[in-house]
């Protein structure tokens, strides 16, 4: 009997058997978060709260989206600009608009051109493209340094990347707070010339950020290791509330003499969560080393997606280069932050009046939108199962999901499950 087909066979026979291409794939573990949620979707009880959603919710907790990107989108349908393709590296004044925001206006390397910068898909596509980019070029060892415990992704992107990964102590599960003496005993043990990568501000998951006098120290250690310095400064504005204090690690490490590169995001500080924009930095000798890079960069994202969307980055670069828009924006993000500061020190006051003999001044102490609450796995079960307090086993809360209406009731539930 002929057979014939695209489709591999077992055995030409009567009844033919197809081979799967795809019998070897195993599932993949679900995802923790989306889980979560969708427990919180079926819940029918109506003092539910989902603390486990990394977006920016107002005080009725809901989606919110900041008046300087309407006004922005506002004045981009007004100008009835085309919707052809970005440039490969992205709308150039964005590009420019970033850096500037990330280094300061008056920084050296602007001034010399000697930085090559690219627009990105948000803060995700950014990273991946610096990891691509190192794999492919960097001199020194192909391994990045995360803290423990780090955004989940980080792992995922330098390895898909072809960069091992390895950690160094950040989080201290005592005093939910920062582990400074270890994290600069293993950094002091980091192989030369290896990369290490550092939170700019507001550490993801657990919100513990080196004092500014720990981030000069650790400036000082890893420039004697001679090690890379790759940020991630995914909440510029919206930690502090203050645009240059969150830019504080990045330009005192550039001041004490690093190259870095740099991923950003504006999906919290700018609310553009489904528009993706980010940018990727990286600083360089000179111009014409800068240039090179830039290239280089070109190609990588070609491969990758070939040219960035335009929408997300034209509102931002709105934002930014318009004096009345950016100005609002720095009261707009500034608005955020605090409300997030305000529920934490809701949230620690409510669980003194509960009566708590714990220590509760590490939500304070921490920042930006998540929080290492300290809580056991156990608590965490009883937590939901017993209040319908939704949240991921390692005790992490997002603070967006804490508002003034459910922040009594969630400090009930916690004094109740850790009493």
């Amino acid at each position: 009997m002929h057979c014939a087909g695209t489709w591999p066979v077992a055995a030409c026979t009567d009844i033919t058997v197809i081979i799967s291409w795809w019998s070897h794939v195993e599932t993949a573990p679900p995802d923790a978060i989306l889980g979560v949620t969708e427990a919180f979707k079926k819940c029918t009880d109506p003092r539910k709260v989902n603390l486990s959603v990394g977006a920016y919710r107002d005080d009725n907790g809901k989606p919110y989206v900041l008046n300087c990107v309407l006004k922005a989108e506002e004045k981009l349908a007004s100008e009835n600009q085309d919707k052809e393709y970005a440039p490969i590296s992205g709308i150039p004044e964005f590009c420019s608009q970033s850096i500037r925001l990330a280094l300061g206006e008056d920084n050296a390397y602007i001034k010399n051109g000697a930085y090559a910068t690219v627009q990105g898909i948000s803060g995700t596509g950014s990273l991946t493209i610096g990891a691509r980019f190192l794999s492919a070029f960097f001199p020194g060892v192909k391994c990045v340094w995360l803290p423990t415990p780090s955004w989940a992704n980080h792992a995922a992107i330098f390895k898909h990347s072809g960069v091992e990964v390895k950690q160094y102590r950040y989080y201290d599960p005592k005093t939910c707070g920062f582990n400074f003496e270890g994290a600069i005993e293993d950094i002091k043990n980091i192989p030369e010339k290896s990369i290490i990568l550092l939170h700019a501000c507001a550490h993801n998951p657990t919100g513990v950020d080196p004092k500014p006098e720990q981030w000069k120290e650790l400036s000082q250690v890893i420039k004697s290791r001679n090690l890379f310095p790759y940020f991630d400064m995914a909440y510029q504005g919206f930690a502090s509330g203050d645009i240059a204090r969150d830019a504080l690690a990045v330009r005192l490490f550039i001041e004490d003499g690093h190259k870095i590169a740099l991923a950003q995001s504006y999906a919290k500080n700018m609310g553009l969560y489904g528009e993706r924009v980010g940018a990727f930095s990286i600083l360089a000798d000179n111009k014409d080393e800068a240039a090179c890079i830039m290239a280089q960069l070109k190609i990588i994202i070609r491969a990758m997606y070939s040219n960035p969307p335009i929408h997300g980055a034209r509102i931002v670069t709105k934002i930014l280069s318009d004096p009345t828009l950016k100005a609002e924006w720095f009261k707009e993000v500034k608005g955020m932050a605090d409300r997030i500061i305000s529920v934490r020190s809701k949230l620690r006051d409510n669980l003194k009046q509960e009566g708590s003999q714990r220590d509760w001044s590490h939500i304070t102490d921490q920042i930006g939108m998540f929080c290492f609450t300290g809580l056991t796995q156990p608590q965490v079960e009883k937590l939901t199962k017993e209040y319908n307090v939704f949240l991921t086993k390692d005790g992490r809360i997002s603070m967006a999901g804490v508002t003034s209406k459910n922040v009594d009731y969630l400090a009930h539930a916690v004094h109740q499950v850790t009493k």
